[in-house]
């Protein structure tokens, strides 16, 4: 535990829906549901307008819509979010050179280690001064917490939420924890908390009064022992800048489970292609291929084959997949499907190129496979063995996801609010416009094409010098809403 709250956490809030709200005025102010859109697709991220109508993340899509009819339910644009997330972190690092990012949108800093604060003043202003960065440059608000410790600051930075500082005084955790449920605590999930609670113990203060002992007799030791330090406010993990991945895979779940074994393996293939897509994206390879299937019951298996060295060769992952697959009965249906690449390694083995090239020759030319994006909505169509295209006969749904981007001969940027039945309609605006006008076209409209989505700021300030010279209307010199020293 540190004597100054130097450690900084920042959760941007509701990141993808507040991403899509600042790209399309027309949803600012709105409820808007961002995740997977077909009938076994869930919430990834609801905005504040659609929480208060009781939608959260995780939650069945089917569920949230019954509770928010009205909202606008959009497909992920995982590229506009990485370009925003590329942006925050590189605010992040101007402050310090220990970053440790948790997701896109989250991640700790060791305000110590940049030299940046040293006190509870100085870690304030950095604060404040963050906010205000990442509001100017993406256009997007972010929580900041601040406490001696990751556990505490994580907590102090979701008690902010939404928009707000909080900053926790080194000497107050075991009163600022007492009161709160043992779910806040990191490590209690809903198994342990339901546990805890048979034991009698809701609230952090009787896990601290129970002893060590009896949270070991509870727990285990291992558990045991942790849980009561942190319910203590003893927290002294640093933040770690490289947070080495351990694995690299994809899935998929399916509107309607499959039973054609040719479909089954045309999917896993596909998969396959796109893990390998990422692989190479994080300049990794790896020695063991993992195969995921969720059949029709809800049971999982998993199959894995490890391979004599590593890879990021597409074709050997295709075929180890395919191989897995053989040994899986899918009779009953399959509701999911995964591949993933554990054993990941910074090179590939060199005898692996004459495995692969030796898979090639016996796949043929029927084996070619086109690229694929790298996140889509639902299943893909009939896949006719590892050939994978967009074609005519492809759903609108499709070729046209609710909420991506697209550009019209005439009339410019804008993104879909939804397709179907031969037609796609448009509205047509820019995150720096007014509401825009809705059009309606055919889905094979030649002045109709994808596009990539715009910048959500149109004139960024320039930080290339912050946080030495942060300009003074950006300061953040005035009270800020939602801070506090102490809940």
């Amino acid at each position: 535990m540190r004597a100054a709250p130097t450690i900084l956490h920042l959760d941007m809030d509701a990141f993808y829906a507040s991403a899509e709200q600042a790209a399309k005025p027309s949803l600012r102010g709105k409820p808007v549901v961002v995740g997977g859109l077909g009938t076994r697709g869930v919430v990834a991220t609801a905005s504040y307008e659609a929480r208060r109508l009781g939608v959260h993340s995780a939650m069945p899509m089917a569920q949230a819509r019954r509770l928010a009819p009205h909202a606008a339910y959009l497909v992920p644009r995982f590229a506009l979010y990485r370009t925003v997330s590329d942006q925050v972190m590189e605010l992040l690092g101007r402050l310090s050179p220990l970053v440790e990012p948790l997701s896109l949108d989250e991640a700790f800093v060791d305000l110590e280690a940049g030299g940046v604060a040293e006190d509870s003043a100085s870690a304030r202003r950095i604060g404040e001064q963050l906010r205000a960065a990442i509001r100017a440059v993406t256009g997007l608000s972010g929580s900041v917490g601040l406490a001696g410790s990751k556990m505490l600051a994580k907590i102090a930075s979701e008690e902010a939420k939404p928009d707000g500082l909080l900053l926790i005084e080194p000497g107050t955790e075991r009163e600022l924890l007492a009161p709160m449920p043992v779910r806040t605590l990191p490590g209690v999930g809903p198994a342990t908390g339901d546990h805890l609670r048979r034991a009698g113990m809701t609230v952090v203060s009787q896990l601290a009064e129970a002893g060590e002992a009896e949270l070991v007799r509870l727990l285990g030791r291992a558990h045991g022992v942790a849980l009561h330090r942190m319910a203590q406010g003893y927290d002294d993990r640093p933040v770690v800048a490289e947070r080495d991945a351990k694995s690299v895979s994809v899935e998929d779940t399916f509107d309607v489970d499959l039973h054609d074994r040719v479909r089954v393996r045309g999917e896993v293939e596909r998969l396959a292609i796109r893990c390998v897509q990422r692989l190479r994206g994080a300049g990794r390879s790896g020695r063991t291929v993992v195969l995921k299937v969720r059949r029709y019951d809800f049971s999982t298996l998993t199959r894995s084959e490890t391979l004599r060295g590593p890879t990021d060769d597409p074709t050997v992952v295709r075929e180890a997949a395919a191989r897995l697959l053989e040994a899986v009965d899918t009779t009953g249906g399959v509701r999911l499907l995964g591949v993933g690449v554990t054993g990941l390694a910074d090179f590939t083995q060199e005898d692996l190129f004459a495995q692969a090239a030796d898979a090639e020759q016996a796949a043929g030319d029927s084996a070619a496979v086109d690229a694929v994006p790298e996140e889509r909505d639902g299943t893909a169509e009939e896949a006719g063995g590892a050939r994978l295209r967009e074609s005519e006969e492809q759903p609108a749904s499709r070729r046209w996801p609710a909420g991506h981007d697209v550009r019209h001969d005439v009339h410019g940027h804008g993104w879909v609010q939804g397709s179907g039945v031969g037609r796609v309609t448009v509205r047509f605006e820019e995150p720096w416009t007014p509401p825009g006008r809705v059009r309606t076209f055919r889905v094979d409209d030649p002045e109709l094409r994808p596009a990539g989505p715009l910048p959500l700021v149109r004139d960024a300030v320039d930080y290339s010098s912050w946080p030495a010279s942060l300009p003074k209307s950006l300061s953040g010199t005035g009270p800020v809403e939602g801070a506090a020293s102490s809940p």
